[in-house]
């Protein structure tokens, strides 16, 4: 258990059987009447977002939320299989929660494995990672200076839009967040 007071980004809350991870929070005092937390939780397995208010000193249960660097295996069927690096124990995540993760997984790749009472929650990927442009259409004379973007094919599978000056083979940096392009590495 833990107060209102206590709330900070990230902290994984329990509200009627179900997960809620806290995505921001901010403490009010209105010259009238008590004080309150207004929050914007995000609900962990279905990734809803909702705004909740609760009265300031109020009592809210956490849940107890493991995460751990894994390092992806391989993939087996629908599976993705992950383990960790200090107990070498191997575990596979279904591909639905794994979710857009996939599309910016490459084997050996470390990620953030989050789970819960022993069921896995969700697999977070470091901000960025750099990728291989394994196929795009080249870039035509005179198209150059528009600044305009390509469809590029990545190593794992998945499309972004480049700049047209970008040969198939180059390194990119890409947001795991969104796919956007951040830029070439060399």
């Amino acid at each position: 258990m833990a107060s209102t007071n206590d709330l900070k980004n990230g902290l994984v809350l329990n509200l009627e059987g179900q997960l809620w991870s806290v995505v921001e929070f901010q403490h009010v005092k209105p010259g009238k009447g008590p004080a309150f937390v207004r929050t914007k939780l995000k609900n962990v397995l279905s990734g809803k977002v909702v705004d909740k208010t609760f009265n300031a000193g109020v009592k809210v249960e956490t849940a107890n939320v493991d995460r751990r660097d894994m390092q992806y295996l391989y993939k087996d069927g629908a599976d993705y299989v992950f383990m960790d690096g200090s107990t070498y124990d191997q575990i596979h995540i279904p591909e639905a929660t794994v979710g857009d993760a996939a599309n910016y997984l490459l084997e050996n790749q470390t990620a953030q494995v989050a789970t819960h009472d022993g069921t896995v929650l969700y697999v977070e990927l470091p901000t960025s990672v750099v990728l291989e442009i394994t196929y795009t259409e080249p870039g035509l004379q005179g198209d150059r200076s528009t600044g305009g973007t390509k469809p590029a094919t990545l190593e794992t599978g998945a499309t972004i839009n480049v700049p047209l000056f970008l040969e198939q083979g180059t390194k990119v940096k890409v947001d795991t967040r969104d796919g956007s392009y951040l830029g070439r590495v060399n």
